[in-house]
């Protein structure tokens, strides 16, 4: 970790004269309205923990990212931190930095992101692996973490991947699990207080040891190094065990209990560039539990924990006013889930009538949708389509996967939303769900055809459209389907062919209803990743190494690239792709992220597979499992074992209007 708090020299002087040979320079200069602007050491020398925050993507995907945002402005209001923001550079600013010696640079200040004394990187997938390599190897920064000295940033993973940080375990010096709003303070405070003491090292450890083992001893943050991992013969892991005394053997998440005591961000950033979300948003509750046996996010952030409608209201009025966007989005997992959404939607609504305001939910379940709160949402005149996601073509798909969607309820409800003026509907739906057959896939072209009808029937028109999105499934860790065994790319993309030929084939719809959808490569390498173990490091290292960037982006990713790979560097172990991706795991499997602990129930998750599987085979199966907001208790484990509970409304207040200036 870097020992001066002498002023270090922006690399600006040098890279500006070469912003003209790049692609879209203008990410790279900084100084968007709301950022940060901090001398590297306050007058009073008080600046002592300096952090670099990353999101491994594009400028354009990172920037509008939430949780780097909030970080950023929680670090930031403290006077003896100093934080500031980097993101990937696309290959060809990559190229120029190497050619020209330009290390990875923040976008605040353009210091070297070698020369902070922490760099946290937020991983929202695990397709950005690859980018982190770049980062590190463009900053100075040994890749593998045993390599790194005392004058090297401590390189800190958070983020929905980060639950399974065991595949990037080589290239991390530690781990968050949850929300990171209390605990980056926490790390802050026991880094200043080591530096404090004269970086000291202890009990045979250096300075950098030393800290590391500081953090890891709270039980608040996991460090890779402390831990080994023991293989059987067949390659499963016989057991992950801490190598050092006075580490836990678990980990544990951290979870923000009053969300209505952190605002953020106050002060968001507006950016120079065009981004893929050009709103600000507003997360008005954290964690799901309406018990999706697919979704990870709704499983790793429970329980439930609302804002207030007033904190909403000041949320809202605040961010437009400091940023000037004229949507403002309402976000969570299932935003019509909120216990006062009605009330939030009315009073927003009737506080903005007028104005250039406009209020989104960028996606409602088919069962929380109604007129009137989608009316109030258009108020001002912007009636975008609207988005629901029954997930399964066939209704026992649905009840495979807990979606207790039947198709009157979507009939219904597209049928309400067509008669009151909308013109678009999205569908979104998964391919390769556990039991899944090809009927079950065809199911969606039938869907999307009885939705065309129904709009038709229901307004009088033919100008409707239906668009049908299909993602690939992909088990994760932490949900009930993480012992699944993955669909392979060949079936995938044999049954979506055979869907986009049933939906072209019927000439009555076929213009009506639109088809998008990824083929199956890249979804066995996100599967590859997101439940692989620390050997599918070599993996990773092996694509980064022959070129491999910006996976996430269509354009960019190579399966044959990760496929070779994985030939090399798994050769000689008794694993391969496939045993990572379309192996089914069984209940006395140590899976690679079991000593990281969600709060959710190993057994509870195991049961609920169990009933999916019986769901697949029985339809008259039980096997619904109830939102835990409105019935008792279903043991999931999150509750007792974190010490948290469901914060839900209603509140019973109001919001007053704004005063005309």
């Amino acid at each position: 970790m870097p020992s001066t708090t002498a002023p270090v020299e922006s690399v600006f002087p040098r890279l500006e004269p070469l912003l003209a040979t790049v692609q879209k320079p203008i990410q790279y200069v900084g100084g968007e309205l709301n950022s940060t602007q901090k001398p590297w050491d306050a007058e009073d020398g008080s600046t002592r923990v300096r952090w670099a925050l990353m999101y491994p993507d594009a400028y354009e995907v990172g920037l509008p990212n939430q949780g780097v945002q909030i970080l950023y402005e929680v670090l930031n209001e403290r006077d003896w931190i100093l934080a500031e923001r980097t993101y990937s550079v696309w290959p060809d600013m990559e190229q120029v930095m190497r050619v020209h010696g330009i290390p990875q640079f923040t976008v605040d200040h353009h210091r070297p992101v070698r020369a902070f004394d922490l760099l946290g990187i937020s991983f929202a997938t695990e397709l950005g692996y690859t980018n982190l390599l770049t980062a590190l190897d463009l900053a100075g920064i040994p890749l593998h973490a045993v390599d790194r000295g005392d004058e090297d940033p401590v390189v800190l993973a958070g983020g929905h991947s980060a639950f399974n940080p065991e595949p990037v375990a080589d290239f991390i010096d530690a781990a968050v699990l949850g929300d990171g709003e209390e605990i980056v303070l926490a790390i802050s405070e026991v880094v200043r207080e080591w530096k404090d003491e004269g970086r000291p090292g202890a009990d045979g450890r250096s300075p950098r040891e030393e800290l590391l083992h500081r953090l890891a001893s709270s039980g608040a943050v996991y460090v890779p190094r402390f831990y080994d991992v023991d293989y059987l013969p067949d390659g499963r892991i016989r057991r992950v065990a801490p190598n050092t005394p006075g580490v836990p053997w678990r980990v544990h998440k951290h979870t923000l209990m009053d969300l209505d005591s952190w605002p953020y961000p106050r002060k968001p950033l507006v950016p120079l560039a065009e981004t893929v979300h050009e709103r600000y948003s507003v997360e008005i509750f954290r964690g799901c539990t309406r018990g999706c046996r697919f979704c990870q996010a709704g499983m790793i952030t429970r329980p439930v924990r609302e804002r207030s409608i007033t904190t909403i209201g000041e949320m809202v009025e605040n961010g437009i006013r400091r940023t000037g966007f004229e949507e403002v989005g309402l976000l969570s997992l299932s935003s019509a889930d909120h216990t006062e959404i009605g009330e939030v939607a009315k009073d927003l609504a009737d506080r903005y009538d007028g104005s250039n305001v406009s209020l989104s939910l960028p996606s409602t379940r088919v069962d929380a949708f109604n007129v009137t709160l989608a009316n109030e949402f258009s108020r001002n005149g912007r009636r975008s389509g609207l988005t629901f996601a029954p997930e399964g073509g066939s209704e026992r798909m649905r009840k495979v996967i807990n979606k207790m969607v039947t198709e009157e309820d979507l009939i219904r409800t597209v049928a309400t939303a067509y008669s009151h003026g909308w013109r678009q509907v999205k569908l979104y739906f998964m391919c390769g769900l556990p039991t899944e057959t090809d009927e079950d896939v065809l199911g969606i072209a039938d869907l999307a055809k009885k939705v065309i009808a129904k709009g038709r029937e229901v307004s009088g028109r033919h100008d409707i459209r239906c668009t049908v999105s299909i993602g690939g499934f992909v088990p994760k860790p932490h949900t009930p389907f993480q012992w699944a065994a993955q669909l392979d790319h060949e079936t995938t993309d044999a049954r979506l062919q055979r869907l986009r030929d049933d939906v072209r084939a019927d000439r009555s719809v076929a213009r009506a209803i639109g088809f998008r959808y990824h083929d199956g490569r890249p979804g066995i390498v996100e599967g590859l990743l997101s439940r692989g173990d620390r050997r599918v490091g070599a993996v990773i290292e092996a694509v980064w190494r022959d070129g491999g960037r910006f996976d996430g982006w269509s354009e960019h990713f190579s399966f044959d690239r990760w496929t070779a790979a994985a030939e090399q560097a798994l050769a000689g172990t008794p694993v391969d792709l496939d045993w990572y991706t379309t192996r089914e795991r069984g209940y006395t499997e140590v899976l690679p992220w079991d000593h990281l602990d969600s709060g959710l129930d190993k057994d509870w998750l195991w049961e609920d597979w169990q009933d999916a599987l019986l769901a697949g085979t029985d339809p008259e199966a039980d096997s619904e499992v109830e939102d835990c907001r409105w019935t008792p208790c279903y043991d999931c484990g999150v509750c007792p074992q974190l010490d948290t509970e469901i914060q839900i409304g209603p509140t019973g207040q109001r919001l007053l209007p704004l005063s005309v200036v």
